[in-house]
């Protein structure tokens, strides 16, 4: 890029401004993408708001190449490992970029220039090795609004307060209602001053209709004249119980509806191919329910002659890529692709998405039924969008949707440059015509972000190192929880900060009488707890009560993965034998209860998990040499499930090996439990360098 194409040679002087260009790297730029890198050229932090397809990302690259001119380094987080990689791939393919990754599960070339991470490991550098980041002039917060995720959201929070002050954030978000208070907190907690730059404005329009079993498709306007049809011509209760005892009716024909089940798909994609309105994204938040809507959708083809051609061409291709068995041909996700099919969900292996991914992007997937994570920031528009549900489960509850994850699974309709408009369809049960907040979805306000600030045990211990325990309350002055609670009335106010007080003197507390802490100092516990983030206390009480100390790698590959491991709630917990490491199992179940009941104790809300051991036939089978189709015991762990807690147990082994001493004969035990672990579907790098 030449400084005609508006790259600044430097950064602007305090009060002085700079324009931004009206094009770059071939780009008309819109108004809020020049009113954000007006503000990067200033010297500013950056807040963008818009809706999905808008073109944020673009602002981001900007601040990039800007870095990389200057000879300084950008860091660029995600909320998924997916987009992380996607990013990686993305610079990788650009001569001028220096790119490196770190994401727990990979880590590639960590002092390029361009870093791409997720965010919890910049947290740990925040934390750990501040002066790592000394020459960063961006981070780059992709999908800011991911701050109020009850799980991560607090280290995107811990990030923006804590990370040193030269830096400047440039942040990225879906549609909220409270971006000025977003803004007015960021300009308090970090030095440079803040530009908020909000758009509305979608490059390709949405067109939003409706779709039920009896009356088929309709506008929104036609809503209340449908409710009213379909409630008169719905039986009573006592006729449907009727109907019911004598067999009668069937649903869709005038019979006895089950006013929670989603209308038949078959019709409608049979019209939108044949009204030339693929490909199709079908959002549908069960993983059963969208394997079945898949099969269901493949008993036709979408492909003509010459579309199954390239497709067999690009499936010899990728087979060679990936270096999939041959026999994966024959299998579901490539016999469906033949016919212009597709479903992707967490479950399965990560090389399957991804090649699922491969076929999306090439413009073969006609159809494809997916989750919601597919909406997250991988750029993967589709002519149309159907929601086969609009309720989901949020982590506590399961009810409709919130507007803002709405907005973003519905952007992924229209293609800029190839469509007009983009067609969003919603499925609507009978009961779901009568009390789904449709209007809401359509017309309402995206849902404000909030805060979901809670220092992590790792963190306390840092922050109780380097400011001292009486300073640590400090840390939640400057959260964006303090700052919400601005508004309230001053005795709303008092009690929130009472409440977070207790919470923290409560978590301190804690960890004094587990012998981490001794007012100000860390002791020896604390000092290993505070390199390990996220079940930082069970291995820290496994290793300093000896149970790791004479461990075989297969017996720390078992704890490692007992310890992440969260057996799904809808199913039976899974039985495992006693011959499987049985007693290693019993001794550490009694050391992780101890910790529990502690915390218990202590009024916390957030106990330290104990291990779960489903996986634990598998992860001797693995670590034994099996192949992974021959893996037994797993219960209803999807082959996703597997591989990503085989990989998180990696990840906390390395985070481990990092905390102790290497003269230990435990390091090297845990060296070769991580290598018995990360081999073929299992090794996330292998994956990254095939693709």
């Amino acid at each position: 890029m030449t400084p005609s194409e508006g790259a600044p040679k430097r950064p602007a002087q305090h009060g002085e401004t700079l324009d931004a260009p009206l094009e770059w790297k071939s780009f008309q730029l819109s108004e809020f993408q020049r009113e954000a890198i007006a503000a990067i050229r200033g010297g500013q932090n950056v807040l963008v708001s818009a809706p999905t397809g808008a073109g944020k990302t673009l602002v981001a690259e900007y601040a990039i190449v800007d870095a990389v001119q200057r000879g300084r380094r950008c860091i660029f987080t995600a909320p998924i490992k997916a987009l992380s990689n996607q990013k990686y791939r993305d610079f990788r393919d650009d001569p001028e970029i220096d790119v490196g990754l770190m994401t727990g599960d990979v880590t590639i070339h960590p002092t390029a220039q361009v870093l791409i991470m997720t965010t919890e490991i910049l947290r740990n550098a925040i934390f750990e090795s501040p002066e790592t980041l000394h020459d960063v002039e961006y981070v780059i917060f992709d999908e800011v609004h991911f701050m109020d995720d009850r799980e991560r959201g607090t280290v995107w929070e811990e990030s923006l307060v804590f990370a040193p002050p030269e830096i400047r954030f440039i942040c990225l978000s879906a549609t909220v209602s409270n971006l000025d208070e977003l803004g007015g907190w960021l300009a308090e907690v970090r030095d440079h001053d803040i530009a908020t730059v909000l758009t509305d404005r979608r490059p390709v329009p949405l067109h939003h209709r409706f779709y039920t079993q009896r009356s088929g498709s309709f506008e929104p306007k036609q809503l209340e004249r449908i409710r009213q049809q379909e409630a008169e011509a719905r039986p009573s209760p006592r006729r449907a119980r009727r109907r019911r005892r004598r067999g009668r009716g069937r649903r869709g024909h005038g019979g006895d509806e089950n006013p929670n089940q989603a209308p038949e798909t078959s019709e409608l994609f049979q019209e939108l191919a044949s009204d030339g309105l693929m490909p199709v994204l079908v959002f549908c938040f069960s993983r059963k329910d969208t394997e079945r809507l898949a099969r269901k959708g493949a008993k036709r083809s979408f492909l003509d002659e010459a579309e199954t051609r390239r497709m067999h061409k690009l499936q010899r291709e990728i087979i060679d890529l990936f270096q999939l068995d041959e026999g994966m041909q024959r299998g579901e996700i490539f016999q469906m692709a033949e016919r212009g099919v597709g479903y992707h969900h967490a479950g399965m292996l990560p090389a399957h998405k991804e090649v699922v991914e491969r076929f999306f992007t090439s413009g073969l997937i006609k159809l494809l039924v997916t989750t919601e994570t597919f909406a997250v920031g991988i750029n993967m528009p589709a002519r149309t969008v159907v929601f086969h549900s609009l309720r989901k489960f949020d982590g506590l509850n399961f009810d409709y949707m919130r507007t803002r994850d709405f907005l973003q699974m519905a952007g992924r309709a229209g293609r800029q440059g190839i469509d007009d408009e983009g067609l969003v369809y919603t499925l609507l049960s009978p009961r779901d015509l009568q009390e789904a907040p449709v209007r809401r979805l359509l017309k309402g306000e995206p849902e404000p972000v909030e805060s979901r600030f809670r220092l992590s045990y790792a963190s306390l211990l840092h922050l109780t190192r380097r400011l001292g325990r009486d300073r640590v309350h400090q840390a939640w002055e400057r959260s964006f929880n303090s700052f919400q609670h601005r508004d309230a009335s001053k005795r709303q106010q008092e009690r929130n900060r009472k409440l977070q007080a207790r919470m923290i003197d409560s978590h301190l507390d804690f960890l004094e009488e587990l012998s981490y802490l001794d007012g100000d100092d860390l002791l020896p516990r604390g000092r290993i707890a505070q390199s390990i983030n996220g079940y930082e206390l069970q291995v820290t009480e496994l290793l300093f009560q000896g149970l790791l100390e004479d461990c075989s790698p297969e017996e720390l590959a078992v704890i490692f993965v007992g310890i992440i491991h969260e057996e799904r709630r809808t199913f039976e917990p899974v039985r495992v034998s006693r011959h499987l490491h049985g007693e290693l199992r019993r001794e550490t179940d009694a050391i992780l209860r101890e910790l529990f009941r502690g915390a218990l104790h202590f009024d916390l809300p957030h106990p330290p998990k104990r291990a779960e051991w489903g996986l634990t036939p598998a992860v001797i089978d693995w670590v034994r040499g099996c192949a992974f189709e021959d893996l037994q015991g797993a219960g209803p762990a999807t082959p996703g499930d597997i591989c990503r807690a085989f990989r998180m147990g990696i990840q906390l082994m390395r985070q481990t090996r990092r905390a102790i001493d290497a003269d230990w004969d435990l390091f090297d035990r845990l060296g070769e439990a991580m290598e018995s672990l990360n081999r073929d579907e299992v090794d996330a790098r292998h994956q990254l360098e095939l693709g």
